[in-house]
């Protein structure tokens, strides 16, 4: 899965977000994305929560076109 469709995904489900997704260990590694995504609903939320919420905004391609995501998460204010 190309980091521009899983950005789009996520970006779909969490209104009002963005994320930046790219190859974690260089453009040859296509099965580990890393991803920074901020979004005003995660404000109030903890980490985990965060986290959970970016997992089911890509749904099944968690399990069937992501090997690995490292994650980060952050309101706007965080910035």
């Amino acid at each position: 899965m190309e980091p521009e469709d899983v950005e789009a995904l996520i970006e779909e489900a969490l209104p009002e977000s963005t994320a930046d997704v790219f190859r974690a260990r260089g453009e040859h590694d296509d099965d580990h994305l890393a991803a920074e995504v901020t979004s005003p609903a995660f404000e109030g939320e903890t980490i985990v929560d965060q986290h959970q919420m970016v997992y089911d905004a890509l749904g099944d391609a968690m399990t069937t076109d992501i090997h690995a995501l490292e994650l980060t998460t952050k309101t706007p204010d965080e910035e």
